[in-house]
């Protein structure tokens, strides 16, 4: 594939909150494409891109789904992503190797707080954007406040290319500001096909401002646009394109279009947008990793097929029928079927046995995948989510995929005594597919402990052990995953001497323990002065030393978390000094200086958001006061109230069913992990008398 025929590839992504309309509109695109020739339906349990037995009962997309399409010319690799926070890592991972997204709203709430999440990630990996206000059918819906919405909560330049034509059940169409048309879609079909009209005469001069604010937008990214703008002449419709796509490309500018996917309207001029807005691979600058036998040294890497290879694995799943099947994005260079990829993670070769190109779960196998292509390999055993795949001659490592912290967790065993091993085996290989979900053993009670980011995510793992493993398990009730942290800074020091086979070994260090504000990672300071004369064997040693400490805190056995850690001095004996002995004193200085540092016992808090009608608003507050809530704000969201509260997870526990209650069963909620926080008194009294193994 030349680089011209790689200018109409699109690698773009569809996002949103949950229910905003995500899987309906990519299921109008997979029709009008043509790669369907029935619209399924979420409702139903047959939209294609929800193919799992979890998906299709429940109605909400829970892992991503990659499918290919051609549109005018272009071929559109899509990604379709969950919009529950539980899964939110399966957005993580696609918009990491993603060029453009389609941000989708519902007409009626706008931006929700998955949107904005969503968002954030799509910003963090510089992943160009288009938005699209869907739902405009729906009773209250408003195109204007959506947008917006966009520009207020999530601080970006949103402009629309629609105004739509009517609202609510009179939503017919939309007035197309660039070609300066309307285009109406009959009630009856399926969408196919819609006319373009002249703008209704009620809607010109609504028309007409729109149009000069897209135009004022547009011609801040081409001079002699701005030019002809200024002199009040005439601008082409294909200028304008233009000058848009250099806002978006620029990730200054984002085009916002107007529809409603499950009546079918608006989604093949969205489909437009995507090849005159979205990037491609040509449009984008050299891949940027670094040296793998020195972090510290950046690398670049032309996203060309002539260049050497390079890719990332992002997704690693189980296939029924091939087995280890993984998704990889090609950045660089190309790979045929029979060659090797080396993996510098694990410094490895593995080889390509089969390349698919997806289409949700089915699949068509081809012979080499090039620069830019998002393509299934069969054949790599040991890779893991976010690992980057290379050639071994020009070997190159990119940013791994930032993976969350578990927030809850339950005890499972297996209900036949048969099954321990493939509960095991079982449990590994989902860790392996999901970055987000952990199983481990608890070391005071031999409790098997799987860890997620919510009730729902832990459910759904429960489901797939008994449909597709056929594993059945008891659970255990859901746990909170407590951290601890500290209030102040320590210093402390610690030496050891052993005798090992009649030779001395010696060892230590001194470190200096302070609280920290990131709560993501342990922050790590050499401050010794010493790196020329301590070679990185006892450094690496001692830094392996303070993390593995830290995985279990002093107050009741929680990883810790908050904290910085600086090394002062090594106590360094060249004759005498032993990697084993600086990691042991490493260890026992950390756990003196944090029984010394104020150790706190800290929760998770959760964003939550609440839709009621007005009449149980007063109900609702009443209900999270009594569970430790902050209430943060109240928003009027078209007939609903939005209530946003900060509230502990452990008083969110089967909060659906009193929410249902309390609603009468209007209300509906979302939320998210915040921070953590540190607990009651009494909370802390009944966690750490008791001990760890009670709670997890």
């Amino acid at each position: 594939m030349t680089d011209t025929d790689r200018s109409n590839l699109r690698n773009i992504g569809i996002m949103a909150h949950i229910d905003a309309g995500k899987t309906t509109t990519t299921e109008r695109i997979l029709y009008y494409t043509g790669n369907i020739h029935r619209i399924g339906e979420v409702h139903d349990g047959t939209a294609t891109m929800d193919w799992m037995v979890q998906e299709q009962e429940r109605g909400i997309t829970i892992t991503s789904a990659s499918t290919t399409c051609d549109w005018k010319g272009q071929v559109i690799n899509i990604i379709d992503t969950p919009g529950h926070v539980d899964f939110t890592i399966e957005v993580e991972r696609s918009l990491r190797v993603l060029d453009g997204a389609i941000v989708v709203l519902d007409g009626v709430h706008g931006v929700e707080p998955q949107t904005e999440t969503v968002w954030r990630q799509a910003e963090k990996y510089g992943v160009a954007c288009i938005g699209f206000v869907n739902k405009l059918d729906r009773t209250g819906a408003s195109f204007q406040d959506s947008v917006e919405s966009m520009r207020e909560k999530l601080g970006i330049n949103a402009v629309p290319m629609h105004l739509p034509i009517g609202l609510e059940e009179d939503f017919r169409g939309i007035v197309d500001l660039i070609h300066m048309q309307a285009l109406v879609w009959e009630s009856s079909g399926k969408g196919e096909e819609f006319s373009v009209e002249a703008i209704p005469a009620e809607l010109m001069d609504d028309a007409e401002l729109a149009r000069e604010v897209l135009l004022e937008a547009a011609a801040e990214f081409d001079d002699s646009l701005m030019e002809i703008f200024l002199e009040g002449g005439d601008i082409s419709a294909q200028s304008l394109k233009q000058a848009v796509r250099h806002g978006v490309l620029a990730k200054k500018l984002v085009p916002v279009l107007a529809g409603s996917a499950f009546k079918n309207k608006g989604v093949q001029p969205l489909l437009d947008a995507v090849g005159d807005f979205l990037p491609s691979p040509v449009d984008l600058n050299t891949v940027e990793g670094f040296d793998i036998a020195d972090e510290d040294r950046s690398l670049s890497r032309p996203r060309s097929p002539s260049a050497p290879f390079s890719a990332i694995a992002f997704k690693i799943a189980t296939d029924p029928f091939v087995g280890h099947i993984t998704y990889m994005r090609v950045y660089s260079g190309h790979i045929k079927v029979g060659e090797s990829v080396y993996n510098p993670r694990l410094k490895k070769k593995e080889r390509i046995q089969k390349i698919y190109q997806m289409r949700a779960n089915s699949r068509t196998e081809i012979t080499s995948a090039i620069a830019g292509d998002i393509v299934a390999v069969v054949g790599l055993k040991v890779v893991a989510t976010g690992d980057t795949l290379c050639d071994a001659k020009s070997p190159i490592s990119f940013e791994p995929l930032t993976r969350p912290q578990p927030v809850i967790f339950s005890a499972v065993e297996p209900k036949s005594s048969g099954d321990v091993a493939k509960l095991e085996t079982t449990l590994q290989r989902l860790a392996i597919e999901d970055p987000s979900f952990t199983s481990t053993e608890d070391r005071e009670t031999g409790q098997r402990l799987i860890g997620g980011m919510g009730e729902l995510h832990l459910e759904v793992i429960v489901d797939r052990l008994d449909r597709e493993f056929g594993v059945k398990v008891n659970v255990g009730s859901p746990q909170v995953a407590y951290r601890e942290s500290i209030r102040k800074s320590v210093e402390m020091a610690h030496s050891l001497e052993r005798d090992i086979h009649g030779a001395l070994k010696t060892g230590g260090v001194k470190i200096r323990l302070l609280p920290s504000e990131d709560q993501a990672e342990m922050g790590f300071r050499d401050d010794s002065g010493q790196e020329r004369k301590v070679p990185a064997d006892i450094r690496d040693a001692v830094k392996e030393g303070l993390r593995s400490t830290l995985s279990a805190g002093m107050l009741a056995g929680f990883p810790v978390i908050g904290v910085e850690i600086r090394v002062l001095e090594f106590d360094y004996q060249e004759e005498t000094a032993d990697p084993v002995c600086f990691k042991i004193a490493a260890a026992n200085a950390l756990r003196e200086a944090l029984l010394k540092a104020d150790p706190t016992l800290n929760e998770p808090r959760m964003h939550v958001s609440i839709l009621v009608p007005e009449d149980y608003v007063s109900e609702v507050i009443k209900d999270l006061n009594s569970r430790r809530a902050q209430v943060r704000n109240m928003n009027q969201k078209g007939l609903l109230q939005e209530v946003e509260a900060s509230v502990p997870l452990g008083m969110m526990f089967g909060y659906t069913t009193d929410l249902r209650s309390l609603s009468q069963g209007r209300g509906e909620f979302n939320m998210k992990f915040e921070r953590y926080d540190e607990v009651t008194p009494a909370t802390r009294e009944k966690i750490v008398g008791r001990g760890r193994s009670e709670f997890v």
